[in-house]
């Protein structure tokens, strides 16, 4: 078997629904997620929804009734949320919950919600510029070793004389969303991490490893490793009796299905879509476990 294992710790989380009613429905599955045992739980962020919470406000409760857990959009709706606002609250938000935020960040889509908000309505071009800029002004911000005011001149985004400031508790990553060849390349210059949705993956797992490679060329072209991308990957399924297709069938082939995706693609970061207790708690009790002990088990084989 072909593998591309960066050798990244693995980590698992949920994908929660920011869903407004019952109100505290999405707040609840982050605790529930943080009592079963998972390093993540992550928000969708969709703006435009009027049946959705706001996503950087729900944030901000979650991680207040939380302690240990990791908290994400999944992913940030840049069109919609200025790039040095977004830091300062990122880096707000990091320092008040004790380094447990990380920057999932998307170069935009569904454009006529985004435009009925009174935000740009980009082409997929502008997006990926627009993305790599907001990048660019967001790390400057973060950035309080420079004692320089900030300025970049952009396309998208115009900043001059902001003032940087203040830095994060913690080292965030910045993981991107991306599928398209043009935003793979971006995502291995400039992101710490890269996070698809396997549903949007036509042909399943197997596309990954023509999307890695676009990644740690890009990486290795820009001066970087490309160990230096944690690999995501947003899942779906449903636990079974018996198997009928991936990730359909009982914990244990969930496990054995993320560990080959694990150990083939570099994938290092799991995160299943949950609204339900129970298919969370599962998740944290028979599946993570087990993947972890199966990619442990081949990395001492392979390094052994």
């Amino acid at each position: 078997m072909t593998t591309t294992d960066y050798g990244h710790d693995l980590l698992f989380g949920t994908f929660v629904t920011p869903v407004s009613h019952p109100v505290h429905q999405a707040v609840e599955q982050a605790i529930v997620a943080e009592r079963a045992g998972l390093d993540l739980v992550t928000f969708q962020d969709h703006p435009y929804v009027a049946k959705f919470h706001d996503t950087s406000t729900l944030m901000a409760y979650a991680a207040a009734r939380t302690e240990r857990i990791r908290l994400a959009a999944n992913v940030t709706n840049l069109p919609l949320r200025p790039p040095a606002v977004l830091a300062r609250s990122i880096a707000t938000l990091d320092q008040l919950s004790g380094g447990r935020i990380e920057l999932g960040l998307g170069a935009g889509a569904f454009w006529d919600g985004v435009a009925a908000m009174g935000g740009p309505r980009r082409t997929p071009g502008e997006s990926i510029e627009a993305l790599e800029e907001a990048i660019a002004i967001i790390r400057g911000i973060w950035d309080t070793s420079d004692r320089s005011v900030l300025s970049v001149e952009g396309k998208h985004y115009d900043v001059h004389g902001a003032k940087r400031g203040p830095a994060p508790a913690h080292d965030v990553g910045i993981w991107v969303g991306a599928y398209k060849p043009r935003i793979l390349r971006m995502t291995g210059r400039v992101a710490d991490g890269w996070i698809p949705s396997l549903s949007y993956l036509e042909e399943g797992p197997s596309e990954l490893g023509a999307m890695n490679r676009r990644i740690d060329e890009a990486a290795l072209k820009a001066g970087r490793r490309p160990t230096d991308i944690r690999r995501f990957l947003n899942i779906s399924g449903r636990f079974a009796a018996q198997g009928s297709g991936l990730l359909q069938g009982p914990p244990t082939q969930w496990a054995e299905e993320l560990a080959e995706i694990a150990l083939t693609h570099g994938t290092s970061g799991f995160i299943v879509s949950s609204d339900d207790t129970v298919v969370t708690q599962t998740f944290a009790a028979e599946v993570a476990p087990a993947v972890r002990e199966l990619v442990t088990q081949e990395r001492g084989t392979q390094h052994g």
